[in-house]
C-alpha cells in the first residue's frame, strides 16, 4: 500500500504547527515572567528617580539656608564694625549662632548630596537590569510574529530562523531574572 502524497504534507504541516504552537507557549510564559519582574523594576526605577530629584531639592534649600546664613553673618559683622565693644556683645551672639546654622546647612547638605549619588546609582543599576528585560521582550516579540510567519508558510526553515531571537530573548530574560551582568551595550544603546 502507497502512502498518499497529501497526508504526508498534512502529517509534515502538523508537525510544524504542534512544534510552533509549544515554542510559542513557551516564550510567552518567559515573557510573562519577564513582563512581571521588569514592571517592578521599572517601579523601583521610579522611586529612585524620585528620592533623587528629592534629595536633590534638599540640597538646594540646604544651600539657599547656608548661603543666607553667611550672608547674615558677614552683615552682622559689617554692622558690629563701627560699634563700641559694649554694644558688639549682641551682635557676636548673632554672629555665632548663624555661624552654627551655616556649619549645620553645610553638613546636611554634604549628606544629601551623598544620598543623591547613591539614588543616582541605585536608579543606573536598576536600569541596566530594564535594559535586559526590554531586550528580552523586543527579542521574544521577533521571534513569536517569525513563527506565525513559519506557521503559514509551512517553512521549516523560518522556524529555525525564528529559534535565534527566541534564544535570545530567553537569555536576557534569564539573565535580568539571575542579576547575571550579561548586557549588550551597543545594542541596548541602539535601541535607546
Amino acid at each position: 500500500m502507497e502512502a498518499n502524497p497529501l497526508e504526508l504534507v498534512e502529517a509534515r504541516s502538523s508537525r510544524l504547527n504542534a512544534t510552533v504552537a509549544v515554542t510559542v507557549a513557551l516564550l510567552s510564559t518567559v515573557m510573562g515572567v519577564c513582563k512581571v519582574k521588569d514592571d517592578n523594576i521599572v517601579q523601583a526605577m521610579q522611586q529612585a528617580q524620585s528620592d533623587k530629584v528629592d534629595h536633590w531639592s534638599f540640597y538646594q534649600a540646604r544651600n539657599l539656608r547656608e548661603e543666607l546664613a553667611r550672608a547674615t553673618i558677614a552683615q552682622l559683622r559689617v554692622q558690629a564694625a563701627g560699634r563700641a565693644p559694649a554694644e558688639r556683645a549682641d551682635a557676636d551672639a548673632a554672629i555665632a549662632q548663624y555661624q552654627a546654622l551655616a556649619t549645620e546647612q553645610a553638613q546636611k547638605k554634604a549628606e544629601l548630596l551623598l544620598q543623591a549619588q547613591q539614588d543616582q546609582k541605585n536608579y543606573d543599576a536598576l536600569n541596566f537590569r530594564d535594559d535586559q528585560f526590554d531586550l528580552a521582550d523586543a527579542a521574544i516579540s521577533i521571534a513569536i510574529a517569525a513563527l506565525a510567519v513559519a506557521s503559514l508558510t509551512q517553512a521549516w526553515w523560518l522556524y529555525a530562523l525564528a529559534l535565534v531571537p527566541g534564544v535570545f530573548g530567553t537569555v536576557m530574560g534569564m539573565a535580568g531574572l539571575a542579576g547575571w551582568s550579561l548586557h549588550p551595550q551597543w545594542l541596548a544603546g541602539l535601541l535607546s
